[in-house]
């Protein structure tokens, strides 16, 4: 019985089973995802040896400059992640933890998921050029646009593509690039009437856009707050709530007119 023993022992005694639980409880997997800051890809240039953006029947202009779309790297829908990952994560300026649902649909497989990020990207790419098409007036049934960018999924890099084809076919509209040969990095979902999206985990994407040389990151207005949270010294932010506006901002940038900051 407790009763006949000393105090230190039975502390000693009670603590056991608490103890234990956050044994079991540190191991256990919990429904997280952890991310991380992932690869860049400019959309000016080639990845693997294949140029991102090929254009036919209009006119393109040779680029200078970079257009990173930037991206995330997460645990799968199978990877546990336990207490001890969690814990080591949230002292981390560049890892964040994620509901896994808010990250990936669930009851899917990794493979499922990769099918459907994939999926999602080629949708992106239909609707970015659509987007910018559309933006600049030229006739779709005319200028055929082939986007070309494997092994990333999803469709966060919707307003890159849309940009990268403004600067091939018009640059800023007075024979400069849209980007004033300044590294431009960013990231945002695009409809086909050029509106910008959220897409979240933009907090580890500025630091994948600093660490490959971005000086400039355009962030979907409604994700401010979250991209100053971590912001990397040097990164400016301009805040875009369409692709005119991320147009008009990068023509102002390079003009030294007023450009919105969050």
């Amino acid at each position: 019985m407790l009763s006949s023993l000393t105090r230190p022992r039975a502390i000693s005694l009670c603590a056991l089973p608490v103890v234990a639980l956050l044994a079991v409880a540190g191991l256990a997997p919990l429904p997280y995802a952890v991310a991380q800051p992932g690869s860049t890809a400019n959309v000016l240039g080639d990845v693997k040896g294949t140029p991102v953006i090929t254009i036919t029947g209009a006119p393109t202009r040779t680029t200078n400059g970079e257009l990173l779309m930037t991206t995330i790297i997460a645990t799968g829908p199978s990877a546990d992640v336990d207490l001890g990952d969690v814990a080591d994560a949230w002292f981390r300026a560049d890892r964040a933890v994620l509901p896994r649902d808010s990250v990936y649909p669930a009851g899917k497989s990794d493979k499922e998921v990769a099918e459907h990020n994939l999926k999602d990207m080629r949708k992106s790419q239909d609707v970015a050029t659509r987007a910018a098409l559309s933006y600049l007036g030229e006739d779709p049934a005319k200028v055929k646009v082939t986007l070309r960018l494997a092994d990333v999924g999803g469709p966060s890099a919707g307003l890159l593509f849309s940009l990268g084809i403004v600067d091939k076919l018009d640059g800023d509209g007075a024979g400069g690039d849209l980007t004033g040969g300044r590294s431009v990095a960013g990231t945002g979902t695009i409809n086909a009437d050029g509106k910008v999206g959220a897409v979240g985990g933009v907090s580890l994407k500025t630091q994948a856009a600093k660490r490959d040389g971005a000086s400039v990151f355009l962030v979907p207005k409604d994700e401010c707050s979250d991209a100053q949270a971590e912001l990397p010294d040097g990164l400016r932010l301009i805040p875009v709530t369409a692709l005119k506006d991320a147009v008009d901002s990068l023509r102002a940038l390079e003009k030294g007119g007023k450009v919105p900051s969050c």
